[in-house]
This record gives structure tokens, C-alpha cells and sequence, in this order.
């Protein structure tokens, strides 16, 4: 009897280690990288099973001994990566760590609120519609800046963010946010923010070349302060989106279109900014260039030629028709 009690007992000492050794110490996941999504609120029971579910461990039930052996620490929700295959000691303490994946969203200088939430739906952080109702709902955000902004326009700034899934749309919002509360402190931007915001908006997307921003920002300020239309054809661009209408190609029918975003049918500054500019072009809005420029135009080479009257700029329109022709038949 002894020795029948002896061998069930060093049965079941080789079963638990050959269970232990394969749960929690022969590798186990993917050879390529693989998202599990650990809901907030779930149970190291619900934990286990997700994880088994997707076959990052081996076991969910030796997971739970290991757990319960480590003092039941906190099991961290979120998005995780796994790349490689691992034990599930190393698994275990990633998530005990809380060692979550971030989605990496690229806003470049120029971006409009569109622009914005095409990335953050190819970035796998939202629905591209949900982030527009953020943008235009929450102005609350911004509301001591611009009590007047009709969204949050002009106010994400542009940089590299870093989210989880478990943020919400309105927190990445708010991040770009902070972001240019943080910039407009350093620039010096503290009053006629709604004027300067827009006026910086319409300078990033007229030139990508940051030395000539404050001579582009001069000409519309001229145009202004000598109640001349400012004609510039992102306004009309972003009247299009905002009725969705526009194809990638603005039409003699959006320049004749009816809104006070289109600045070759309406006089002064647009509602509200245009697109989210960045520090270059905050700085031009704020300290423009000392100019009589009224016009400017292409060169084609990524820069732009200036002029103070018609018969000047219809010169520099001639140049850059020249430097196109060349530029096809080459």
C-alpha cells in the first residue's frame, strides 16, 4: 500500500512539473506580430482565457497558478504586442507591468481636422467620422483661447503623438491641444488669438518654405489693411470639404461657391482657421516681414516669387507658366 501511495504521489509530482513545464516554461505565441486587446475591468480568469484564446500561452490555467503564487498583483488592461514567441513568465510580467502598445500618429504641419482623422483611422485609434465630431464638438477645450472657434481647427498641433486603444478620441484631442497651449506660450501668442490662428493656418498652407512665411503672412495682412480679398485658393479648398464637395481639384464653380471660407467671394479673414499650422508659421502671423508685397505666385521650385503690383505679378505668373512648360517637355 505504501508503495502504491509512493508511486501515485511521485505520479503526480512528474504530471504537475511536466504541466508546469509546459505552461509556463516552453515558449508560446506568435512569429509575427499580433495585437490582443485586455478589456479595463477584466478578471485575471478573463485575462488568462484572452490570452490562451489568442495563443500567446500555453495554458490559461498554469497562468493563474503563477499569478496566485506571485501575490495576485495588479494585471494591467490595455493593447498588447507580441512579436515573438515567449514563456509565460515573460508574458505574465509584461502585462503585471503594464507594458502596452502605443499607435504611433503622425500630424504633419498643414493638416486640417480631415486630414487628422484619416490618420487616426489608419493609425487604428478611431473612426474617421468620430474624430470629426470630436474636433468640431469639443471647443470647449479651447474656449478660453477662441470663444468664437467654430471647432477645434487650428488648435491640434502638429507632432508625433503616441496613444493607446484605451484612450479616448476626446484625450487625443485633448493632447494636441495642450501641445499648442505649450507652443503659443513659447511663441508669445497671447492675444487676437482667433485672428492669429487663422492667419497662421493660411500661411502654412501656402508655402512650405519656413524663411518666407513672414513675407507670405505680409502679403495678406497688405491685402487686409487695404480691404482687398485675400483670393487664396486653400480657403476655397476647405470651403469645398466642409460641403463636401471637393474632388482633389478646385473648379471654376468653387470659385464662384457661397461661403464665408471661400476669400475670393468673401472679404477679411475666413471664420476660423483653415488647417493646424505649426511654430514657423505661428511666428510669421505674430512678426509678419515689413513689405508692400500684394501678390505672389509659384516659382516651381518650392519657393515663391513676390510682387507689389499687377503688371509685376503678371510678369512673375508668365515666369512660373514658362517654368511649368519646361518642367513637362523635359
Amino acid at each position: 500500500m505504501a508503495k502504491f501511495l509512493f508511486r501515485a504521489i511521485v505520479i503526480v509530482v512528474l504530471a504537475a512539473s511536466a504541466f508546469l513545464v509546459y505552461g509556463l516554461l516552453l515558449p508560446a505565441g506568435p512569429t509575427q506580430e499580433k495585437l490582443v486587446q485586455l478589456k479595463p475591468g477584466s478578471s485575471a480568469h478573463h485575462i488568462a482565457a484572452d490570452l490562451h484564446s489568442a495563443g500567446i500561452i500555453r495554458s490559461q490555467y498554469a497562468f493563474l497558478l503563477w499569478h496566485y503564487l506571485h501575490g495576485r498583483k495588479p494585471l494591467k488592461a490595455g493593447e498588447y504586442a507580441f512579436s515573438h514567441r515567449a514563456n509565460m513568465r515573460e508574458v505574465y510580467d509584461r502585462i503585471a507591468h503594464g507594458d502596452i502598445f502605443f499607435h504611433t500618429l503622425v500630424v504633419p504641419e498643414g493638416y486640417n481636422i480631415f486630414d487628422i482623422a484619416n490618420a487616426v483611422e489608419e493609425a487604428g485609434l478611431g473612426k474617421h467620422e468620430d474624430f470629426l465630431k470630436v474636433a468640431r464638438a469639443d471647443t470647449a477645450l479651447i474656449r478660453d483661447l477662441d470663444p468664437q472657434a467654430p471647432s477645434l481647427e487650428g488648435y491640434l498641433f502638429p507632432d508625433t503623438y503616441h496613444f493607446t486603444r484605451t484612450q479616448s478620441l476626446h484625450d487625443m484631442a485633448g493632447a494636441m491641444v495642450r501641445r499648442f497651449r505649450q507652443e503659443a506660450r513659447e511663441v508669445g501668442l497671447r492675444q487676437n488669438v482667433h485672428e492669429m490662428v487663422t492667419m497662421a493656418s493660411i500661411v502654412e498652407k501656402e508655402t512650405g518654405a519656413a524663411e518666407e512665411r513672414p513675407k507670405v503672412a505680409s502679403v495678406f495682412y497688405n491685402r487686409l489693411n487695404k480691404h482687398m480679398v485675400l483670393a487664396t485658393d486653400p480657403s476655397v479648398i476647405y470651403a469645398a470639404l466642409l460641403n463636401n464637395r471637393y474632388n482633389g481639384v478646385i473648379h471654376q464653380s468653387d470659385l464662384h461657391y457661397r461661403s464665408p471660407y471661400n476669400t475670393y467671394q468673401s472679404a477679411g479673414l475666413p471664420p476660423g482657421p483653415i488647417s493646424n499650422p505649426g511654430r514657423a508659421s505661428l511666428e510669421a502671423a505674430l512678426n509678419p516681414a515689413h513689405t508692400d508685397y500684394l501678390y505672389f505666385v509659384s516659382d516651381n521650385q518650392g519657393h515663391h516669387r513676390f510682387a507689389r503690383t499687377d503688371s509685376e505679378h503678371a510678369v512673375n505668373v508668365q515666369a512660373y507658366r514658362r517654368a511649368v512648360a519646361q518642367a513637362v517637355n523635359r
